[in-house]
């Protein structure tokens, strides 16, 4: 019982000689390649620093579509401090009850760039009022992080706060607002050059 019944079927390499030449095999060229992610391939990236006291940074994944996916950037200092909980009751509503309907996503709250999406705890017991960084609809928030805030540390795209929807007519306003992928670089450059002298 141990021979495959199914090995007469599984791919056999054979030289194949066409107009007297030997053809290669493709099995031979064939390498393993690194595809671009799903993020790279359809988003973004843009990044927004909350203004006053407290520089945390935030990316916003933006989408050819206008969808926007509001995360935290990997320097947010949320991380190194460790993540204790994530609230959607911000005190005067509850994030996680907005309902959306229709294509045009009727229902959605609507919020301003400084509006606070989730009230982020962290181990040390401070408390960060994630802002949903664009003009926008909201969409949805990720309701898992309330059982589960380690989701926040998963791979791009799937730790993601929530998903906005702002206006066609003020999507261009919105980027020139964010710091691009290169500007944002840059930014975190200066910091470790400041921090180094």
């Amino acid at each position: 019982m141990d021979s495959d019944q199914l090995a007469a079927y599984y791919y056999q390499d054979e030289e194949q000689v066409i107009c007297g030449q030997v053809i290669p095999s493709i099995t031979e060229d064939y390498k393993e390649t690194e595809f671009p992610s799903m993020v790279d391939r359809f988003f973004t990236r843009y990044y927004y620093l909350k203004k006053g006291a407290d520089l945390a940074p935030y990316k916003v994944l933006f989408h050819s579509n206008r969808v926007c996916l509001i995360c935290l950037a990997n320097e947010h200092p949320a991380f190194t401090e460790g993540i204790a909980s994530v609230n959607f009751d911000i005190g005067h509503s509850d994030r996680s009850k907005n309902a959306v309907k229709g294509k045009a996503k009727k229902g959605g709250m609507v919020l301003q760039a400084d509006s606070t999406l989730a009230l982020l705890t962290t181990k040390t017991s401070k408390v960060y009022k994630i802002p949903s960084c664009v003009r926008s609809k909201l969409i949805e928030v990720n309701v898992d992080l309330q059982t589960c805030c380690e989701k926040l540390q998963a791979p791009e795209g799937e730790g993601f706060i929530a998903i906005v929807l702002p206006k066609p007519e003020h999507c261009e306003e919105i980027k020139a607002g964010l710091m691009t992928q290169e500007q944002y670089d840059d930014y975190l450059r200066t910091i470790k050059e400041d921090k180094a002298e």
